[in-house]
Order: C-alpha cells, then structure tokens, then sequence
C-alpha cells in the first residue's frame, strides 16, 4: 500500500435537489488500494462514486484527489485529472464498434493521446479479437469488459467500478474479478469498488467502507469486516 493517500472525503454531504442522500462522509484511501464499498442496495454506494465523480447535484465538504481539490470541477475534469469510472449499467454505446468504444475513454487522458490501451486488450483477449464488432452484439459479461477497457483507456490513477459483476453470466464474473485484482496488486491502479459479493470483497480488497442510510456506518482493514457487521447492515 503506498505512502500517501489517493482519495480523501472529508465532511462530504451531498444533495439530489433539496433531498440530501449523503450525511457527512469522511474516509481516506491510500495510493495502490483497493477499497470496497458495502451495504444494502439504496444505502448510498452508488451515490457515493456519482459524488466523488461530480454527478449529483450539489456537493458540501472536502473530496480531494492527491493533493487537488475535486469539489468544484466540473465530471469531464474529474476524469481529466485521472479518475475513470464504470457506472451501473456499464453505459457503452451500442451502435459503436468495440475499438470505437474504448477510444471515447482516451478523451479523459491527460496526454490527449487517442490509442488503444495495450493493458486492456491483453486483460481482456475477447475484445482484442472483436475490435470491429458492434458493442450491442456483445453479451452483458462482455460488455462489462468493454466498459472497464474503455475506462482504462484514460490511463486513470484511480478506477471507480460500480458493481461490475452484477448480473454477468458466471464465467465471465470470475474472469472480470481476476483482472480487477490483477489491475490492483499486480498494475497497482488504486481502485474503490462497489460491491454487493462480500466474499470476493475480502478477496480483493485491504480497506471496507460500509454504508446506511446514506452515511457511514463503519470502516476499516478488510479484516475487521465481521459477520456481525455483515449481519446487522447487509441481511435481508
């Protein structure tokens, strides 16, 4: 893990409208992380990334990537300064090719560069070998693969990946899990993942923040992440 942190929230209210949907979040990740997000659905993981991404409406407190201050940049500068982010619903254009796809991610490179990114097509080797195929053809694991490609191609220093095995035909669900450890321990890309499988999160992940009722209910080292807690915030 490294030195210095990646991401720091402080005192991070967040509003849809009047309608406050986040209370006074405040958490750190370290660089070269992997930070899982748990909790019920319609807790708040998913308006947390939106937030940190600049997606929702208004935004009070501190978010800082590094030592510069997100709170004030508009999305498309987020990603510029090197946050990618892969949405629920992964969001690829259907009527483009796979190759047309990803290189929309290269927008976001800060080198303004408008390549294929060889990282991607060497952890994904369906999408190196349908470059041309139309991204509405691929099955939802497959598209899900072309959404992190094309997130990756903003050679981000953070990757925010919002329940990305979520409804995926299983043998890709083990093959998208593979590649985000990979990224994380092997590439060292800081990542923050929202997660539903608590097993794979224990997996993957060195720090858990669990969420409730759009605040905080507890966080720390994966290996606090007890049953208990899993019990009290996560059972149906």
């Amino acid at each position: 893990m490294g030195e210095y942190l990646m991401l720091e929230l402080k005192h991070v209210d967040s509003f849809y409208g009047d309608s406050q949907i986040l209370h006074d979040i405040s958490f750190a990740v370290a660089k070269g992380s992997l930070t899982s997000v748990v909790g019920r659905n319609g807790m708040g993981k998913t308006m947390l990334l939106k937030t940190i991404m600049g997606l929702t409406d208004r935004v009070c407190g501190s978010i800082a990537l590094g030592v510069r201050q997100l709170i004030d940049l508009p999305t498309h500068n987020r990603a510029k300064v090197g946050i990618g982010y892969v949405p629920q619903g992964r969001e690829i254009i259907s009527q483009f090719t796979v190759k047309e796809n990803i290189l929309m991610g290269c927008y976001a490179r800060q080198d303004g560069k408008k390549k294929l990114p060889e990282l991607a097509l060497e952890l994904f080797p369906y999408l190196k070998e349908n470059l041309s195929r139309r991204a509405g053809l691929l099955s939802g694991g497959q598209q899900q693969q072309l959404a992190i490609a094309r997130a990756l191609a903003s050679k981000p220093d953070l990757l925010l990946l919002d329940e990305p095995t979520e409804g995926i035909q299983p043998n890709i669900v083990e093959q998208i899990e593979r590649v985000i450890i990979q990224l994380n321990q092997e590439f060292e890309l800081t990542i923050v993942l929202v997660e539903q499988n608590i097993a794979f999160a224990c997996r993957a992940s060195q720090q858990f923040v669990m969420m409730n009722n759009g605040a905080i209910a507890a966080t720390g080292q994966i290996d606090k992440l007890s049953e208990d807690l899993v019990r009290q915030y996560m059972a149906v």
